[in-house]
């Protein structure tokens, strides 16, 4: 018997990093509820008092940032001075430019269409938006084909969002960081074995009553009681004191919790952060993509565990690879499998952004806990609707 530890770690929606996060997807989506075609790139920074958004977008309509973001910030619960930072005093400031005419060279156009490459095919109409890696990941740990440490590290990081905007625990403020480690036996989960949760609060309240309440009324309606032993531990505030948090306590920033907001550090990453970009860029559009079709692959039964990696050129519409890794847990050859991926996905931008309706306003909810995985928002890209497709083309390739 092989045994390995593996932690992955989850943020609240008041956690600063994802204050930005929000604003910026907030603010794509109010665009493309008015401008379909727009291009976005939008960055958002907060500190002490101010919120900067900044960025190139180009579109036809106009939308309202500070109002968005004030907006934003004060549904998440920074909405009073006693949080130390509050949605309507706070100075929002506005640095936007157009998008790059370089970029839109090739975004607006592929390389393939210039070069009269595919018979002008309507998926042929437009390049990646820059060039970068991908990756997707699926295994069946969990039922929504997540790894288990993050998706236990989500569900505390809601449920503190929960007790807290539903006065469950009165004293609580909206920054918060949970972590999970999980003892896996050959390569399968078998029990909890730490749980981290920080979680900011008001001033007057006892360090016994916040871990009292946390571990009664966070942890044990999350974690399921046959993962938990007498082994299993528990560090709650483990620095005695979180009253001063958000981007008072710490800057916060769009893009910083990329291992977050994908496989908590289960699966590889491309790098490339997703919020605030519109599907034209495929570090966001190409990352669900990936995820899209490991998740058909692991729900099919063709493997247990599998990873997409898909590589692009800027103004390319074609990837320029396609991986699959199973890991070994597949009957099934790797190189097979990609060529069954080939068969059944289009992964060229303009046929992802339409197969997995990109271009709905459908980021804002997104942008906290977790991109993937995330079935209870009904997006595209966690559903089941290719696995027959995937077992078909298999067989033909028998």
């Amino acid at each position: 018997m092989v045994r390995h530890f593996f932690t992955s770690e989850s943020v609240t929606e008041g956690h600063p990093d994802k204050v930005c996060d929000q604003i910026s997807d907030s603010i794509l989506d109010e665009i493309l509820k008015k401008d379909k075609d727009a291009h976005v790139a939008c960055e958002v920074t907060a500190t002490t008092g101010m919120i900067h958004v900044m960025g190139e977008i180009s579109t036809n309509c106009y939308v309202d940032i500070a109002s968005i973001a004030r907006k934003v910030i004060n549904e998440i619960g920074y909405d009073n001075p006693n949080c130390g930072f509050n949605g309507n005093t706070c100075a929002v400031l506005t640095s936007i430019d157009s998008q790059s005419p370089d970029i839109a060279l090739g975004v607006n156009e592929s390389l393939e269409n210039k070069e009269g490459i595919g018979n002008n095919d309507k998926n042929n109409q437009i390049g990646a938006g820059d060039q970068g890696i991908m990756f997707g990941f699926a295994c069946d740990e969990t039922p929504e084909f997540m790894p288990l440490p993050i998706s236990l590290a989500h569900k505390l990081s809601k449920r503190l969002a929960k007790v807290r905007k539903e006065n469950i625990i009165k004293y609580l403020r909206p920054d918060g960081k949970t972590q999970v480690t999980v003892e896996y036996q050959d390569n399968k989960p078998i029990r909890v074995d730490t749980v981290v949760i920080s979680t900011q609060h008001s001033e007057n309240v006892s360090l016994e009553t916040i871990r009292k309440d946390i571990k009664e009324l966070v942890i044990i309606p999350v974690i399921p009681k046959d993962l938990i032993d007498e082994n299993t531990k528990f560090f709650i505030n483990p620095t005695g004191r979180f009253v001063i948090g958000g981007p008072v306590g710490d800057s916060g920033l769009t893009g910083r919790k990329i291992i977050v907001d994908t496989y908590g550090g289960y699966a590889r990453h491309g790098g490339g952060a997703f919020s605030g970009k519109d599907p034209t860029k495929v570090d966001r559009s190409a990352a669900y993509a990936a995820r899209y079709v490991a998740k058909n692959i692991v729900g099919a039964g063709i493997a247990k565990k599998c990873e997409v990696q898909i590589a692009y050129a800027i103004g390319v519409a074609n990837p320029v690879s396609i991986m699959v890794d199973t890991f070994g847990t597949s009957e099934i050859s790797n190189e097979k499998i990609a060529l069954a991926v080939k068969k059944v996905f289009d992964l060229r931008p303009a046929a992802i952004i339409e197969k997995l309706k990109l271009k709905e306003p459908i980021y804002k909810a997104l942008a906290s806990y977790g991109h993937m995985g995330r079935e209870d928002l009904n997006v595209e890209f966690e559903k089941l609707d290719s696995v027959e497709k995937l077992k078909e083309a298999l067989k033909k390739l028998e």
